[in-house]
């Protein structure tokens, strides 16, 4: 089997191994299987797609539609790199899951619109699954509704064109699209368990996501929640895209 190949965006080294081994451990594949790239920490290089099976696109503090004056220097290079990368893996219609951040890469291509009017509370909401959705080979796995852990302060107020809308939430009507047949965002996350949200809760206390005397009640709150539904869209990523 070729390996996929998962991109992270997080300074945090112990949240950004956190999130690999959730999609590790989501997805099924062996670390030789799943190459990772932390794009936050130095170029991306050159990426041929074809020596991938698929790629994965994790999340991150990066939003944007920071504006660009307080945008950092490596925020505006992996925005650029992350940005040429997308347009390729569109053209090629490449096997392609990027969560949260990925709406912000590809919610901007072609007309696309990301900025902060559906931004959502960390915590863990209702996902519908609309007719597409439902119809989806990809995310036709899940159930029409399911829960799923979330926290973003963008979206997409208006789809890049010719994409289709999967899913929606009562305060956020961009929870995933799709490019293509092959190229997907959700906005939600689909690797976090209780553990791991408590962890960024903790992580990004600073990065403006909630008040400070918000953070216990959040934490416990995620500690409640139950959320299973969402990892089998990692799973079923490994099972659809795979090839030798």
């Amino acid at each position: 089997m070729r390996p996929f190949l998962f991109l992270g965006t997080r300074a945090e080294d112990d949240v950004a191994q956190q999130e690999y081994d959730a999609v590790l451990a989501g997805t099924g594949l062996q670390p030789d299987e799943l190459a990772r790239v932390r794009v936050e920490s130095g170029p991306l290089g050159e990426i041929d797609l074809d020596d991938w099976s698929g790629i994965i696109l994790g999340g991150g503090p990066f939003n944007a539609s920071d504006p660009d004056h307080l945008k950092s220097p490596t925020q505006h290079r992996v925005e650029a790199e992350l940005r040429d990368l997308a347009r390729r893996v569109v053209a090629a219609d490449m096997p392609f899951l990027g969560a949260c951040y990925g709406v912000g890469v590809l919610g901007v291509l072609d007309g696309g619109v990301v900025d902060r009017t559906y931004g959502e509370a960390i915590g863990a909401l209702p996902i519908r699954l609309t007719a597409e959705g439902t119809a989806d080979p990809l995310f036709g796995e899940l159930p029409e509704v399911f829960l799923a852990y979330l926290g973003h302060k963008e979206a997409v107020s208006r789809l890049p064109g010719g994409a289709v809308l999967l899913a929606s939430s009562d305060t956020c009507p961009v929870h995933a699209f799709r490019l293509g047949r092959n190229v997907y965002a959700t906005q939600f996350h689909p690797e976090l368990d209780p553990v791991a949200l408590c962890d960024r809760i903790d992580a990004y206390a600073d990065h403006g996501y909630y008040e400070p005397h918000e953070r216990e009640s959040l934490k416990a709150a995620a500690r409640e929640a139950l959320v299973v539904e969402p990892v089998r869209l990692l799973a079923r990523f490994v099972e659809l895209y795979a090839r030798s």
